[in-house]
């Protein structure tokens, strides 16, 4: 099955050669559910600033608890999912400001998840996205 994706290479990245693009469209469709629940989902929520949950698949409630200190709530048990979080704007186009963010359970509430926020000088409020492998 060929990907419908360009074979153009964006600025900075060389251009794949023919066998490679063939080479990684075979596997496609090859990946092997193996540890994975069948039950799996990709969860996903869009945090603003000031702890507002703008949007999200799975996410029930934003909190901001303190600077830079936010409590995310799922719809389900996410207490040994995996997490990736990234500081982004939260409201349409432009950029966050820069920062650096930290993810992790959160203790004492299976179906939420931790979030740290930071600018070079400690915890700032940043807006965030956060996927949660469950």
């Amino acid at each position: 099955m060929s990907s419908p994706r360009s074979r153009r290479g964006a600025t900075g990245q060389p251009t794949p050669s023919a066998r490679e693009a063939a080479h990684v469209d075979a596997q496609i469709d090859s990946c092997s559910s193996a540890g994975l629940p069948p039950t799996a989902r990709v969860l996903f929520a869009v945090v603003d600033a000031n702890g507002t949950l703008v949007r999200g698949l799975g996410a029930t409630s934003a909190t901001r608890l303190a600077a830079g200190m936010y409590q995310v709530a799922f719809d389900q048990d996410v207490a040994g999912a995996a997490y990736v979080g990234t500081v982004g704007p939260a409201n349409g186009g432009g950029l966050a400001q820069q920062g650096v963010i930290t993810v992790a359970p959160r203790a004492g509430i299976a179906n939420a998840v931790f979030v740290e926020t930071h600018a070079l000088s400690g915890h700032a409020d940043r807006p965030f996205h956060l996927a949660v492998l469950a």
